[in-house]
């Protein structure tokens, strides 16, 4: 095992890969994150961070356990069945019914964040029930497993080292595991981020259906379109923000005429 990695620690092209690869896996495990966060943020308070990390957790778990038997993630995409001119291959399915679960639930969020009526859903904030953290895991597993799945099979396709691509792995789940709790806060103490994660989400989904049905969006187009949403939203933020520190500081000099012109008759 050594005497396969002490010859990497010192070639160039080894160094090159792992840290283009960790760059992946980063930018891919935000997909995950961003449903992680969404979905942790509607189970109660307490119950927020132990899901995430649970979640986080998980995604470590099933990209070293797929890791491990590299050799039959490689045969998933063997082509299975053919059908309208197209090969599918068990990777294509997986990533199609992945793709079709967050299609799902994204819309059915929007949903609930545009109905004003109250429902029992696992994504409604207005009635969220403890019992369903088992829900939330489950539906977390099950992305993760789309989401690791994915990103063993980029992996595979930039390096063939082993180690490399453990050391990828381990770096991309420690900084979805730094990231998780300050990404989850923020989306949930702005209500508009919400709204613009769902839209993402429902990007993402479209392009596992896409890649399923073998038509290859490039990863730089989406995530481009991403930052550039992210950005203009980012400047929505301060511009109302600094719409409220303006009202609040007019209410307040506002206020100070008033007591002044009330304790003007009394001097």
């Amino acid at each position: 095992m050594f005497d396969s990695i002490i010859p990497l620690l010192t070639d160039p092209a080894a160094w090159a890969a792992l840290v283009t690869l960790i760059v992946m896996e980063v930018v891919l495990g935000i997909d995950n994150l961003i449903f992680i966060s969404i979905l942790s943020n509607k189970l109660p308070p307490e119950h927020r961070q132990r899901v995430r990390r649970i979640g986080i957790s998980l995604a470590l778990i099933m990209r070293l356990a797929l890791l491990s038997i590299i050799a039959w993630i490689v045969s998933l995409t063997a082509p299975v069945f053919t059908a309208m001119g197209n090969a599918f291959s068990w990777k294509d399915m997986i990533l199609i019914a992945g793709g079709l679960f967050l299609l799902w639930k994204a819309t059915k969020e929007i949903h609930h964040s545009v109905d004003p009526s109250p429902s029992h859903e696992l994504l409604d904030k207005k009635d969220v029930v403890i019992s369903n953290v088992g829900s939330a895991i489950f539906q977390i597993i099950l992305l993760d497993l789309v989401f690791s799945i994915d990103s063993i099979l980029t992996a595979v396709g930039m390096t063939d080292q082993l180690p490399i691509m453990v050391v990828a792995v381990l770096v991309a789940v420690t900084v979805m595991l730094l990231a998780a709790d300050p990404l989850a806060n923020f989306i949930n103490e702005n209500p508009t981020v919400v709204m613009l994660a769902l839209g993402f989400l429902l990007m993402i989904g479209m392009v596992l259906i896409a890649e399923g049905f073998g038509s290859h969006v490039p990863k730089g187009f989406i995530y481009t379109a991403m930052a550039f949403s992210a950005a203009v939203e980012g400047l929505n933020m301060l511009t109302r923000r600094a719409a409220v520190k303006k009202h609040a500081a007019h209410n307040a000099r506002q206020a100070m005429l008033n007591k002044a012109e009330t304790a003007e008759p009394g001097v």
